[in-house]
């Protein structure tokens, strides 16, 4: 004969109790909720209502509707869509190749020899550094008579290939997209490194039996558990790497000759250099509608990809 113990006995809880405690729960999340809503939805709505204004930052109290000129002047002219192509093209080169240099960087990391814990330890500094530090870095390295990098050249007998490398319409894309890696690629290191850690060794040790060797456990086994995180990766710096200022601004300001001008160089010069606060709000509800897609498709995509 079987006893249920009393801890066993379930027992009902009065709806009321219940309510109460959601209530209890959506009265302490109301405040936070609140505050972020008024920091998030105030300025988008009022973005969206200024880009149909002709609204300009010299006599800001005077301003008329417009309807969508904004919208068709912004879309012909030719250096927002420079602008639009440049982001798209850091967006998807930054965030492809942070998820591949990523990959590599954790197997790096995760493998058993000695000292790993001390490259484990110091992986994250690029990433904890500030933005500007970055930048005044790889600034001094390229500088054109005392960066490092023209110095080297110069002294193996390559002196010819030295330059003004943030100067050079060829070059300063690219050394943006280089200094976006040189950030982002060791956080991604970290967080695969982390679910890789967690993925149980008993699924290496069957594949070994079964004669799989190194490149078919990480694609059959290592992979497969690292989808969702890489889905969470690729949604979370495509929005970032779209909405990323600092590099650029700090870099090159969007120069030379529009090299490296992006969608946020763009419309931050129309609002503060050229004071079209309506036009300048309008590309930013462009910008919005097109990260929502970005962000849409990325989502659809990966999520597909973790499901098969």
């Amino acid at each position: 004969m079987h006893f249920r113990s009393p801890k066993s006995v379930n027992k009902s809880v009065p709806i009321w109790t219940s309510l109460s405690r959601k209530g209890f729960g959506y009265a302490i999340l109301f405040p936070a909720l609140f505050v972020i809503l008024g920091l998030n939805l105030y300025p988008t709505v009022s973005g969206i209502l200024t880009s149909f204004t002709n609204k300009s930052l010299i006599d800001p109290s005077h301003s008329a509707y417009v309807g969508f000129d904004n919208y068709l002047k912004i879309l012909k002219d030719p250096v927002f869509q420079i602008a639009l192509v440049h982001s798209l093209e850091l967006t998807s080169l930054a965030v492809l190749l942070q998820v591949i240099l990523g990959l590599v960087m954790a197997t790096l990391l995760i493998q058993n020899v000695p000292g790993i814990h001390f490259f484990r330890s110091v992986a994250m500094i690029t990433w904890v550094l500030p933005i500007i530090a970055s930048v005044v870095m790889f600034r001094f390295l390229t500088l054109p008579s005392y960066g490092l990098i023209n110095i080297v050249l110069r002294d193996i007998g390559l002196e010819r290939l030295g330059r003004n490398w943030f100067g050079d319409e060829t070059y300063a894309f690219l050394l943006v997209l280089i200094m976006h890696l040189w950030r982002n690629v060791p956080f991604y290191a970290v967080a695969f490194l982390a679910a890789m850690q967690a993925i149980p060794t008993d699924l290496y040790e069957a594949a070994r039996i079964d004669g799989a060797g190194d490149w078919r456990q990480f694609w059959f086994i290592t992979l497969p558990n690292l989808r969702y995180i890489i889905l969470v990766m690729v949604v979370l710096h495509v929005t970032f790497t779209f909405n990323n200022f600092d590099f650029v601004y700090l870099s090159t300001g969007g120069g030379p000759v529009n090299a490296t001008e992006v969608l946020p160089t763009y419309i931050y010069k129309q609002a503060w250099n050229g004071y079209v606060l309506g036009y300048a709000s309008a590309g930013g509800v462009l910008m919005l509608v097109i990260l929502v897609v970005l962000v849409l498709a990325c989502n659809s995509l990966t999520r597909g990809l973790a499901e098969e």
